[in-house]
C-alpha cells in the first residue's frame, strides 16, 4: 500500500491537539478532559488535563465486556522452565483481580508505591496491572539487581511493598532473589511494611516472618473467596509507573510514566506504527524491567486487544539457536519486536541460517529492532534469511514510545540501512550544534526534540524536577535533549552515530564510534563488534576496536586486523587513526543486551569504574582487561 504517513505526520503538526484529542478517541475515560494540553501546567504543559481512567480497565475489563473475553491475552513461555501457560482477558483479569485484593487487604491504595522485583513470570505483568487497577504507582526493578541497586530504588520510591520471587533462571544457573531483596531492604533507609514472594518450585525461600507473604497462596485465598476490586479512576496526569534508569551521576533517575497521555500513545502506536490488529500476536522479547517490557509486552499489546507473549529465555542456548523461531511457530506470531544485540547472537551461532528453515515463519510479517544501534550488516542478514522487512526504530526509556520509525501500519517508506526512519507524529526532531543552531542535512549534531514532548513521554522525573530541567531540558532552551548524536539527511531520515558522550576527538576531529562499528560489523568474519575511544597523547583519542567472530572461525590476529584497518580506512579514511583490533570471545553487556563501552573505555585507559550494576556476567570484564594487555593497553 501506498504509505499515508508525510498526510498523517503533516496532519499532526499542523494540528497537535486535534491528532492527540482524535487518537483519544480509542481509549475508555471515566472522565472528559478539560483541555487536551495545558501548557501551563507541568515542566513543559500537561495532556489531557483534567481527564480521569484507569490503565487497567483500558487493557482488562473493557476488552472482557467487549467481545474479547475467551481471546488469549497472555502467553508465558518458558524454555528456562520448561513451561507454558496461557490466559484469556477473563482469565487474566481474574488473576489480576485476585492480587489487587490481596494488596488492597495489606493496605494498598491510589498513590502507594510498589516496587516488582520479579523474574519474567505471570505473575510480574499481573502485579503491573493489579497496581494499575488500584491507582497504585508500581516500579518494576529489573530481576536480579544487586542488592546495593534495589536498596537505591527503595529509598527513592519508598514503597508501602515489594512483590518478588524466590528465585530467577539463567542459562545453567539459579538466581537466588530473597537473599538480594532481603539483603536490600536491610541496606535501605526506608523499609516497606510488606513483602509478596513467589515461591519457585527450581529454588524455594524461606520467608520473613511479620513481613513475607506467600504471593500464590493469598491469591488461592481471594480467588477462592470470590474477591471483586473495581477499577479506582486517577487523574489522566496521575503517575501509573516509575521506571529507574541509570544517570550520569551514580544516582538512578525514576522516570515517570503517565496514566491518560501513554495509553493514547501506545495504543496509537500498535496499529499505525508495528501494523498489528486487534486479535493478532504480538511479541515483544525483551523484559518487564525494561521500559520495552512496560511499553511492548505489557501495556499496548494489551490496550490493543492484542494476545502478547512473555518470553523466559535467551536468543541462544535455551537450548539453540532456534529457540526464536520455534516461540513464533508455535504461537502464531506475526510481529517480533527485539535488540539488534539478539540477532547478532543468533547469527553468530547459526551464521546460515539453518534453524530458521526448521520452523513455519510463514505468519511472521515484520521484525523490529531497537535498543541500540542495529548495524546495517545484522539488518540485511535478518532481511536474507527471513524473508520480511526488518525495521530498526528508535526511542528511550524516557519517550516509552518510538521517536523515529518506518511505520508499518501507515504503508512502508523505503528502508535505509543504518537509520531508524524518520520522525513519528508528536516528534518534532532537529540536528543541532553545541551552541543550539541548526545544522545542515548529513551534518551531524546534537539530536534533540522540540517541546512539548507528545503523549506517552516523561513529564518530569520522580521527586525531581530540577534535576529533570538540567538533564533534559537545560542545555537547548525549547528542546528535550537526547543525549545522542546523528543527522537527518534529505528525506527526512534520522541516522543515530551515537551518544554524544561516544563522540571521540581524534585530533581535533568529531568521529562517530557508531559509524565505525557500522564498517568492521560487513567484516565476513565479525559477529560483533564494539569500538571505543582510548587515550591517546598525541591524538587526545583513537579508536579500538573489540571484535567476536562468527561461530566456527578461526583467525590469525594480526591478518584479521590488518584486513579490518583496510576496511574503515575505506570507508571512513585516515582521519579516523583506527589502527588497533582485539579479537574478544564475547563483549560486556547489559542484560537487556546493550554492550557497555563506556566501561571498556575506562579500563582500556586506567581510569576508576565500578562494576556495572545491569551486567550480564562480570567475568567478561576481567577478559577485556586480560586482551588489552595483551595489547599492551591499559597496563
Amino acid at each position: 500500500m501506498a504509505s499515508t504517513y508525510h498526510q498523517v505526520y503533516g496532519g499532526w503538526k499542523s494540528d497537535p491537539e486535534r491528532f492527540w484529542a482524535e487518537a483519544a478517541k480509542a481509549i475508555d475515560w471515566s472522565r472528559p478532559w478539560d483541555s487536551v494540553f495545558d501548557a501551563e501546567a507541568g515542566m513543559y504543559g500537561q495532556w489531557f488535563a483534567g481527564a480521569e481512567c484507569n490503565t487497567c480497565h483500558n487493557a482488562l475489563d473493557r476488552h472482557v465486556a467487549g467481545g474479547r473475553a475467551d481471546q488469549l491475552a497472555l502467553i508465558y513461555d518458558s524454555p528456562m522452565a520448561q513451561e507454558v501457560r496461557k490466559y484469556t482477558y477473563t482469565e487474566l483479569k481474574r488473576e489480576v483481580v485476585a492480587l489487587a485484593s490481596v494488596m488492597k487487604n495489606q493496605g494498598i491504595a491510589k498513590g502507594d508505591r510498589v516496587i516488582i522485583y520479579m523474574p519474567m513470570v505471570p505473575e510480574a505483568v499481573f502485579a503491573m496491572l493489579a497496581c494499575a487497577r488500584l491507582g497504585a504507582i508500581h516500579s518494576v526493578v529489573f530481576g536480579g539487581f544487586a542488592a546495593r541497586e534495589l536498596a537505591t530504588r527503595i529509598d527513592d520510591a519508598r514503597p508501602k511493598m515489594i512483590i518478588s520471587a524466590s528465585c530467577g533462571l539463567e542459562p545453567g544457573r539459579i538466581v537466588e532473589y530473597k537473599p538480594l531483596l532481603d539483603g536490600a531492604i536491610e541496606l535501605a533507609k526506608y523499609k516497606p511494611e510488606r513483602c509478596l514472594v513467589l515461591q519457585r518450585e527450581q529454588r524455594r525461600c524461606d520467608l520473613v516472618e511479620g513481613r513475607d507473604l506467600d504471593l500464590a497462596d493469598q491469591m488461592a485465598r481471594e480467588r477462592a473467596a470470590g474477591a471483586n476490586v473495581d477499577c479506582v479512576p486517577v487523574a489522566a496526569t496521575d503517575p501509573l509507573y516509575v521506571l529507574y534508569t541509570s544517570g550520569t551521576t551514580g544516582q538512578p533517575k525514576g522516570v515517570v510514566r503517565d496514566n491518560g497521555g501513554h495509553m493514547v500513545a501506545l495504543k496509537w502506536s500498535m496499529e499505525n506504527e508495528f501494523g498489528v490488529k486487534p486479535g493478532e500476536v504480538f511479541w515483544a522479547a525483551s523484559d518487564v524491567g525494561w521500559v520495552v517490557g512496560h511499553s511492548y509486552i505489557v501495556y499496548a499489546p494489551l490496550l490493543h486487544g492484542c494476545t502478547t507473549i512473555l518470553f523466559e529465555g535467551k536468543p541462544v542456548g535455551t537450548p539453540d539457536p532456534g529457540t526464536f523461531w520455534r516461540v513464533i511457530a508455535d504461537h502464531g506470531v506475526v510481529s517480533l519486536f527485539t535488540a539488534p544485540t539478539a540477532f547478532r547472537a543468533i547469527k553468530g551461532q547459526d551464521p546460515d541460517g539453518t534453524f530458521i528453515r526448521k520452523y513455519d515463519l510463514s505468519g511472521l510479517r515484520a521484525l523490529f529492532l531497537a535498543g541500540e544501534r542495529a548495524d546495517p550488516p545484522t539488518l540485511a542478514w535478518a532481511e536474507a534469511k527471513l524473508g520480511v522487512p526488518v525495521i530498526d526504530h528508535w526511542w528511550q526509556t524516557e519517550t516509552g514510545h518510538p521517536i523515529s520509525h518506518n511505520p508499518v501500519g501507515l504503508g512502508m517508506l523505503p528502508v535505509k540501512h543504518g537509520s531508524p526512519g524518520v520522525s513519528m507524529p508528536g516528534f518534532d526532531v532537529q540536528v543541532i550544534d553545541d551552541a543550539g543552531h541548526p545544522v545542515p542535512h548529513g551534518k551531524m549534531g546534537n539530536v534533540v526534540i522540540k517541546l512539548p514532548l507528545p503523549p506517552g513521554c516523561l513529564p518530569t522525573l520522580w521527586h525531581a524536577d530540577d534535576r529533570f530541567r538540567d538533564a533534559y531540558l537545560a542545555e537547548f532552551p525549547g528542546y528535550y535533549k537526547t543525549a545522542d548524536a546523528g543527522y537527518l539527511d534529505d528525506d527526512g531520515y534520522l541516522f543515530i552515530m551515537a551518544r554524544t558522550d561516544d563522540i571521540i576527538n581524534v585530533a581535533g576531529h568529531r568521529l562517530s564510534t557508531g559509524g565505525m562499528e557500522e564498517v568492521v560489523a560487513e567484516h565476513p568474519d565479525v559477529a560483533e563488534c564494539a569500538v571505543v575511544g582510548i587515550a591517546d597523547a598525541v591524538k587526545g583519542q583513537i579508536p579500538c576496536g573489540f571484535v567476536v567472530l562468527s561461530s566456527g572461525r578461526d583467525r590469525d590476529a594480526n591478518e584479521l586486523e590488518r584486513e579490518i584497518v583496510a576496511l574503515v580506512r575505506d570507508k571512513i579514511g585516515a582521519v579516523a587513526a583506527f589502527k588497533t583490533v582485539i579479537p574478544v570471545k564475547r563483549l560486556p553487556k547489559t542484560r537487556s543486551g546493550k554492550i557497555l563501552r563506556g566501561t571498556i573505555q575506562k579500563i582500556a585507559d586506567k581510569e576508576d569504574w565500578k562494576m556495572p550494576a545491569t551486567i550480564d556476567d562480570p567475568a567478561i570484564l576481567d577478559e577485556i582487561g586480560e586482551a588489552l594487555r595483551k595489547h599492551g593497553i591499559g597496563v
